[in-house]
């Protein structure tokens, strides 16, 4: 059976994503970043975690060696932190050869330079490795997939073909995979639904109500699509698994962490209190600061995005920036400074093929 390696396994995601693929009957190598981690992984001390009998698949194993892991690997796949994706896919890419398929499965933006990680993954990369790069993103809560509840999720690369390579790969009766071939909206849509997960715990925290959320939700959505677009995502894109999909279940769940945090913000504790209280990254918190940047960059009016900034960034208290939410002038709901939505969409219906 094709073996796959993963990079970030001592994370609740990259653990995940070896049972489901264990399951698959493959043979799965998780590299970890220490002996002591991988001792616990081994000993099945990651906590709380829904495993069955408390235990991994026999057909996974840990080891703190790159070459271990990628050694005959058909895949890689990338589930280490945004801010540490640089430092790891270069301790990688000596074993990385032009016929395996690396696959990003980080929702974040890269803080210093704004990038996606496919992006930081191809700036690391040969060549000829490029083509194979590709992008795993949805409403994907690690803990519901450990209990073996059923789930839905895409993958995008730039070919087609490969994208059904992957997707056959990770496809499962209860991992259900689907294909895109747009990276830049399969990207962001799973990396930018953090910032508004964020804003839709302190919606919770303050007890707004689900009335205030769906707002929230639905202008978050349409700067997610603004923003995209203007990187050059298909605005269809967000309409799926990885923008709709992953909003709804990231700023619905108390298993997202981005919403953890946000709901915690509003109880009086400091951000860096609660994230160290946290087994895992929540990835909204970086991802807020570059895309604000990358915002200001292009000129575009992104409010939830800028108050979420403010609250992280700059101290304001969560109410007061709801405050500044609840003031902001309301247009055309599809109007913002220079999004141009309403242009796109009529742009994608008057196309004969609209590319997905």
């Amino acid at each position: 059976m094709p073996k796959i390696a993963i990079i970030g396994g001592g994370t609740t995601w990259g653990a995940t994503l070896g049972v489901v693929l264990a399951r698959k009957r493959y043979d799965i190598v998780l590299l970890t970043r220490s002996d002591e981690e991988a001792a616990k992984m081994r000993s099945n001390e990651l906590r709380n975690l829904p495993l069955p009998n408390r235990k991994f698949p026999a057909k996974m194993t840990f080891t703190v060696s790159p070459e271990v892991a990628m050694n005959g690997a058909r895949a890689v796949i990338m589930v280490c932190t945004a801010q540490t994706m640089r430092q790891n896919i270069q301790q990688v890419k000596p074993y990385i050869t032009k016929s395996m398929l690396v696959i990003n499965a980080v929702k974040g933006l890269e803080t210093a330079t704004c990038k996606r990680m496919t992006e930081v993954i191809a700036e690391e990369l040969p060549i000829e490795c490029k083509p194979n790069i590709c992008v795993l993103s949805g409403p994907n809560l690690a803990k519901e997939i450990l209990g073996e509840h059923p789930a839905a999720t895409v993958v995008a690369a730039a070919s087609a073909d490969v994208a059904r390579a992957a997707q056959r790969l990770m496809n499962s009766p209860q991992f259900c995979v689907y294909m895109n071939t747009d990276m830049v909206g399969v990207e962001l849509g799973g990396s930018l639904k953090n910032i508004i997960a964020l804003a839709a715990g302190i919606a919770d925290g303050l007890g707004y109500g689900d009335n205030a959320k769906a707002a929230l939700m639905t202008r978050g959505w349409a700067e997610i699509t603004a923003l995209g677009v203007a990187l050059g995502a298909n605005p269809l894109t967000f309409s799926g698994l990885t923008g709709l999909g992953d909003l709804i279940a990231t700023c619905a769940s108390p298993l997202s962490r981005n919403h953890h945090v946000g709901f915690e913000l509003t109880r009086g504790r400091k951000l860096e209190e609660i994230t160290d209280s946290m087994d895992n990254v929540a990835e909204g918190v970086g991802t807020a600061l570059a895309a604000r940047t990358l915002a200001k960059r292009l000129g575009l009016g992104m409010p939830i995005t800028e108050q979420i900034y403010r609250v992280l960034y700059e101290g304001v208290e969560p109410h007061l920036a709801a405050q500044e939410l609840l003031k902001a002038e309301t247009k055309h709901e599809l109007d913002g400074r220079k999004w141009r939505l309403m242009t796109a969409v009529r742009k994608q219906k008057q196309s004969p093929n609209p590319k997905f």
